[in-house]
């Protein structure tokens, strides 16, 4: 049966690989399980199998072959000679390397890979698992290796398949639980097995937890040495973060029975070398990991995930918290990567906890008398590191940290207190007794002489986080007065006209073909307008400060209009000018909200507008927002890449015109996605309502329709037209300001016109209508796309036709030449024979003649004899009636029927011949 399975599989690698000598792997490898399968001799089976083993694994065409003829042997082996451990080694060994890719043999794309189609092929083998998973049990140290390396094979290519097996499968997971007590080897060898198993799979997970993982993994990752150990260090870590991944009943069990102590130790940096491997990064990268799942709480679906998530920042805080600080902040030697992480978890545990945000307020760190509050140091490392994701990291704990907590936006607004301009430019690296507010004011106006607009919006990001959604924040920092430099001699300023002041010169930094002479500058403009966006929403005070100096306004106008830029820079600049029509309280001409409309419908036009919304909301930048929060599992495949933080490179940047800076995907989040959201909703319904009223409100003066005293008919009847008329040129304008709004508007598309409809600019009547129209339309479009397809189909079904008759007649063709030129031939070679005289020719007469001649002697002589024959018969005869005579015999009477007699017999002979 097996052999019917192998012969049924022949030819399978020449199939596979095209390749004509492909046959002799299959007859080779064929052979080599035949000797296995039916050899008499054991020490010929032993090695007929190491020689499979050895060109299966350096050959991927033997690979191939194997998989489809020598899976069902390899299984038979080990199941029915287990007490023939040298079979049994030989089986696995090479199940090891049917299942291992060989990477020297690449080939295309497409070409089908031989390590995958065997492990689909023997994870379909019913008894294949029960089978590998007995075998654990085995006593010889390199049957049970061999197993497990088969057994992660197969989880690496088919892991769902074998999940759902091994569960089906009586203390399976409990062997390989006990492999990690096993030797070093084979303990090495489960943990990946077990990471690869626990992926993803819940039911898995709780049994391996109950199993006692959390204990066996902790005790090897202190028998490794903790974050200074190996890659098995690296191995646990990963089985861990599977285990409580989304998974809020696995993280108590963890809490609840053998607490976070042991986690801590792994972050604890020990000695004085400031030299890091990139395993202990990798490491301490991975136990950053499971703090940041801890933090998480489970998945979304989890109705106790928020309790359990609150539970585990109270215990996280208290022991944590200030090894966070110390990777993340102090020790500025460890690695970026590790520093971002720590960042990124102090900002996941602070979040929503105002207890842990008080913790985080009283932090001070460094030593004795340079010590500074902790929140100083992440501000120093934003305004001061060359690195952008720690930036990006250092901003993601103020955002959290400023998030819903007034109190704490209060404490640091408090703080901002302007300096004289001498000391206000002084060198902040080493001053650790500068206040939180005087290092922030010191990066908002660094780039005043030196032009570093990089470090003034970094520090414009902080200061957004901290007027975000706070009304008081927003009026203190309004009364901040910048003075001006020496140089200019000029007064003070607000702050909010030094930062408009910043984004006009960030965008006349910009060379004519619209690259960067500045690194940053490419993000600058949008991180400053956002900080705009943040500072003007709800609050009139701040609108009319922008609007107290009219090149603000202009300057925006330019922005939204000018196609060079960005554009989130468009958009961006496109809410702020909403906002100036939405929180506008001024009455003064030129600053009110119908002034602001006018100057948007006059400058950029109203459809152009409110494009810009929509080309925002399309833009690279808002559609990965979202995407850029998710977090990449950390595992050993991805861990290299992820220790090495790549940091995005200006120069590629600099190439790519009017394109946004990724950064920028990092910088913003779904809130502030979702807010402009909003405005522009708000946007659009005021501009309609501020359309919908006069340019300014006529008052009807009763004395002005009444007749003065004194005043003749003839005057009050002029006075009275020349009101008409005024009020007649009035409403004129309010007409055509609104035929010209609805135009604009009109061409916006489907999402204004509901607006519209709601302001009863459009008819129902008409929509309808149109609506109609627009469904007999599409019935007409799907009937003709219906139609096309069967044309089409058609087309292609006559095309195929007319190339398989093209085909036929030109193999008909081709037969026909060639039968022409075999003719053609033929007839040559009977010219030239021809050619070379009769006498070539036998003489057909002649050799007739020739053969009559000698067939008439030949008859002759045969009659001659005959004759002979007969002559002696009759003497005889003639002899025995002259007896018959002398005996008194009448020979007369004796002859007498002789003749009839023997024609009667032949006539018999005959007969019998007929039948």
């Amino acid at each position: 049966m097996k052999m019917d399975l192998m012969s049924g599989y022949k030819g399978v690698v020449g199939l596979v690989f095209g390749n004509e000598n492909s046959s002799n792997e299959d007859r080779y490898v064929e052979r080599l399980l035949d000797r296995i399968n039916n050899g008499k001799l054991p020490d010929d089976r032993r090695n007929a199998i190491t020689e499979l083993q050895a060109v299966v694994s350096e050959n991927r065409a033997f690979q191939l072959a194997f998989g489809a003829m020598g899976l069902p042997i390899m299984l038979s082996v080990l199941k029915e000679e287990r007490n023939d451990v040298e079979m049994v080694r030989g089986a696995l060994e090479t199940l090891v390397s049917a299942l291992t890719p060989i990477n020297h043999a690449k080939g295309s794309s497409n070409e089908v890979q031989p390590d995958l189609m065997n492990t689909d092929l023997l994870s379909r083998e019913a008894e294949s698992i029960p089978l590998l998973l007995s075998l654990l049990e085995e006593d010889d140290f390199y049957v049970r290796y061999y197993t497990l390396q088969i057994l992660t094979a197969l989880l690496s290519n088919s892991r769902q398949r074998l999940q759902e097996t091994i569960l089906t499968i009586p203390r399976g997971i409990t062997r390989l639980m006990d492999m990690l007590m096993d030797r070093e080897v084979i303990r090495n060898e489960a943990l990946l097995l077990l990471t690869h198993l626990t992926r993803e799979a819940e039911e898995i997970q709780k049994i391996v937890v109950f199993e006692g993982a959390y204990e066996k993994i902790f005790s090897i990752i202190r028998e490794e040495g903790n974050s200074d150990g190996g890659v098995v260090v690296q191995d646990c870590l990963e089985l861990l973060n599977n285990l409580i991944r989304s998974n809020a009943s696995n993280q108590v069990l963890l809490r609840e029975t053998i607490g976070l102590d042991s986690l801590i130790l792994i972050l604890k940096l020990r000695g004085s070398s400031y030299s890091f491997t990139q395993q202990k990064t990798i490491n301490l990268l991975s136990a950053l990991e499971t703090i940041k799942l801890l933090l998480k709480g489970g998945s979304e679906a989890d109705p106790g995930k928020d309790a359990n998530k609150q539970t585990n920042k109270t215990v996280l805080v208290q022991k944590v918290l200030d090894h966070l600080l110390i990777l993340g902040v102090e020790s500025q030697w460890v690695p970026v990567a590790v520093r971002c992480a720590a960042l990124r978890c102090i900002g996941d545990l602070i979040a929503g906890d105002s207890k842990n945000l008080d913790l985080l307020a009283s932090k001070v760190l460094g030593e004795e008398p340079q010590v500074e509050p902790a929140l100083n140091s992440l501000l120093r490392i934003i305004l001061r590191t060359s690195s952008m994701q720690e930036f990006i990291a250092a901003d993601y704990v103020f955002k959290n940290f400023c998030e819903k907590n007034a109190d704490g936006q209060a404490m640091l607004a408090s703080t901002l207190i302007p300096q004289p301009y001498s000391m206000n430019h002084s060198f902040l690296d080493e001053d650790v007794n500068m206040s939180f507010g005087s290092m922030l004011l010191h990066g908002l106006t660094l780039g005043e002489n030196n032009g570093d607009l990089e470090t003034c919006s970094r520090a414009a990001s902080v200061l957004s986080h901290i007027l975000k959604d706070n009304l008081q924040c927003k009026e203190r920092v309004l009364r901040i007065q910048i003075e001006a430099s020496m140089q200019t001699l000029g007064a003070s300023e607000p702050l909010m006209h030094r930062m408009v002041k910043y984004l006009a010169l960030a965008s006349s930094m910009k060379s004519k073909d619209g690259k960067s002479n500045a690194t940053g500058n490419s993000y600058v403009q949008a991180i400053i307008l956002k900080l705009l966006v943040t500072w003007l929403a709800d609050c009139p005070n701040a609108v009319h400060c922008f609007l107290d100096a009219r090149p603000h306004l202009t300057y925006l106008l330019e922005l939204v209009s000018n196609l060079s830029e960005t554009v989130c820079i468009r958009g961006f600049s496109a809410v702020v000018l909403g906002e100036c029509v939405i929180y506008n309280k001024s009455t003064d001409s030129g600053k009110d909200a119908f002034s602001i409309v006018d100057l948007i419908s006059q400058k950029v036009g109203l459809s152009s507008y409110f494009l810009k919304f929509d080309e925002m909301h399309k833009s690279f930048v808002f559609a990965n927002v979202e995407s850029s929060l998710t977090h990449r599992s950390f595992s050993r495949s991805s861990a290299a890449s992820m220790a090495d933080i790549q940091e995005i490179d200006e120069n590629d940047l600099s190439e790519k015109k009017n394109m946004d800076h990724p950064v920028l995907s990092s910088i913003l989040d779904s809130y502030f996605v979702n807010f402009v959201k909003r405005l522009e909703e708000d946007i659009r319904q005021q501009i309609v309502e501020v359309y919908s009223r006069p340019k300014t409100n006529v008052a009807v003066v009763p004395a002005e329709i009444e007749q003065k005293s004194g005043e003749s008919d003839g005057e009050y009847i002029k006075r009275l037209k020349a009101f008409v008329e005024n009020q007649h040129s009035e409403i004129q304008d309010l007409v055509l300001r609104n035929a010209t709004l609805a135009e604009d508007l009109a061409k916006t598309g489907s999402s204004f016109q509901s607006e519209q409809r709601g302001s009863g600019g459009i008819d129902r009547v008409q929509i309808e209508t149109l609506r109609r129209d627009f469904q007999e339309a599409s019935k007409r479009l799907e009937m003709l796309k219906a139609e096309k397809a069967k044309i089409e189909s058609e087309a292609n079904m006559y095309q195929n036709l007319a190339g398989k008759m093209e085909a036929d007649l030109r193999s008909l063709s081709d037969a026909y030449n060639s039968l022409e030129q075999s003719n053609l031939q033929l007839e040559n070679e009977v010219k030239a024979l021809r050619g070379e005289g009769v006498s070539t020719f036998p003489d057909v007469e002649a050799i007739k003649a020739e053969a009559r001649e000698e067939a008439l002697k030949e008859s002759e002589g045969e009659l001659n004899d005959l004759l002979v024959c007969l002559g002696q018969e009759q003497s005889k005869v003639d002899r025995l009636s002259a007896r018959l005579l002398e005996l008194g015999e009448d020979v007369d009477q004796l002859l007498e029927g002789i003749g009839d007699d023997a024609g009667a017999a032949e006539d018999g002979d005959d007969e019998e011949d007929a039948e």
